[in-house]
């Protein structure tokens, strides 16, 4: 037991202890209470950004909601608006006609507005026409706008509303072949850039028409020129030495273009002297990419396909075994330079037994100088330098020959014809046969 002073004064400690630990533990009771308010009003004014920001996020996308229904709309309205301007257009055209007001047939007078401007172009430069457009500009396609067939279809001369003489390939091969070949030749010629090579201007793929657009050539095809009654039996070529030369000089950069300078290179298939066309100074282009094939990069390469081209021009190891080379090109062209020299046409059934076929006939007497005389074309009356004669009909007989690796490159045929047509005077058979 503790003394009364003792006890007294453990007991004024105890309660001392005693109220200071309850006031320390209303003290800590009030700071956590503090701190718990300050948490909830820090937690509530989270609450209140978090759903401010809510709320701001869903009227942005409201409004770009708003703004993509009401650009729709703007697409929308617009399409609609020129389909019925285009209806309207229709149906004044059918009211012209129900009141006799007919357009023009001539081609060359036709000066039809585009249904879509003449610039308007695709990435490569081409130019995008309407058949509405080739229709009014070859006068509906008539037959006396024909000038010539290609590969797949009639060609047709025309002009555009802004004066440009051009010539319309329209394609007749159905289906997805046809489709086919005409985007083969779309994609062919657009990266294809040559002044020797014919131009494409553009092109129109509208429902079941496909039709290219080629710049207009004024003299037509060489065939017309070395036969001009269809034959080589009728009619007379006013076609002269140097103009015949400046043809197959620049027939052969056409060829060289495609052998040489693309890659993989490019092998026309169907070369022949109808498609090599020639401008109002008989300059001559190559024509008629459609049968064309693209070669092997291979040195000594082939590729194999289905044999096609024209008789009399195809080369014998590609008609027996389809195995396609740029040295087929160079037998064609030999061919060509044959019908420079001779005047006759590849095959001609209707001559003397042995003469029928022009390669044939002629191949035995192109290296001996006496015989070239013989062969030579009776419309040149003699009018030639007979070492240059001689020259082409040694060059003629190279490509003609029936092994294809004995065949020149097209690039050794250009550098032995530079020499021949080189300073020479201008051509008298432009001035010749636009005056008759």
């Amino acid at each position: 037991m503790f003394p009364p002073q003792t006890q007294h004064h453990t007991t004024s400690k105890l309660a001392i202890s005693f109220v200071f630990s309850k006031k320390h533990k209303r003290s800590k009771i009030g700071i956590l209470r503090h701190i718990a308010e300050e948490t909830m009003e820090g937690e509530y004014k989270r609450e209140e950004s978090a759903a401010l920001l809510v709320i701001v996020v869903l009227a942005a996308l409201s409004l770009a909601s708003l703004l993509i229904a009401f650009s729709y709309y703007c697409y929308i309205s617009n399409k609609v608006s020129k389909h019925l301007k285009s209806l309207n257009g229709g149906k004044k055209e059918e009211d012209d006609e129900e009141k006799g007001m007919q357009k023009p047939k001539d081609a060359l007078s036709v000066k039809e507005e585009p249904a879509v401007p003449v610039a308007m172009t695709e990435k490569g430069g081409l130019q995008l026409f309407t058949y509405k457009q080739l229709h009014g500009a070859t006068g509906g396609f008539g037959k006396g706008n024909v000038v010539g067939h290609g590969s797949f279809g009639s060609v047709y001369r025309g002009v555009l509303s802004d004066g440009r003489k051009i010539a319309v390939k329209l394609m007749d091969r159905p289906g997805k072949q046809g489709e086919d070949e005409f985007k083969m030749e779309v994609e062919l010629l657009k990266g294809l850039h040559s002044p020797y090579l014919l131009g494409l201007i553009g092109h129109c793929s509208e429902g079941g028409h496909r039709l290219l657009v080629y710049e207009f050539m004024a003299n037509g095809g060489l065939q017309e020129h070395l036969y001009p009654s269809g034959g080589s039996c009728g009619g007379i070529s006013k076609l002269d030495w140097d103009t015949r030369m400046q043809i197959a000089l620049e027939a052969a950069k056409g060829l060289e273009y495609l052998h040489e300078h693309v890659s993989p290179p490019v092998i026309h298939r169907d070369f022949k002297s109808s498609n090599i066309l020639l401008d109002k100074n008989f300059h001559a282009k190559v024509s008629d990419f459609g049968l064309a094939k693209l070669g092997s990069n291979r040195a000594g390469g082939h590729v194999s396909t289905r044999v096609l081209g024209t008789q009399g021009y195809v080369a014998p190891e590609y008609a027996l075994t389809g195995h396609l080379t740029t040295k087929s090109d160079v037998y064609s062209y030999g061919v060509v330079l044959l019908e420079l020299l001779t005047g006759r046409v590849p095959v001609d059934m209707k001559r003397p037994p042995g003469e029928g076929v022009l390669v044939t006939w002629a191949l035995p007497m192109l290296t001996d100088r006496e015989k070239v005389v013989q062969i030579m074309d009776s419309a040149l009356e003699g009018q030639y330098s007979m070492k240059d004669a001689v020259q082409v009909a040694a060059i003629a007989a190279m490509c003609v020959q029936s092994e294809a690796d004995y065949r020149p490159l097209m690039a050794d045929v250009v550098q032995s014809l530079v020499p021949l047509v080189k300073n020479r005077p201008a051509s008298k058979s432009a001035k010749a046969i636009n005056d008759s």
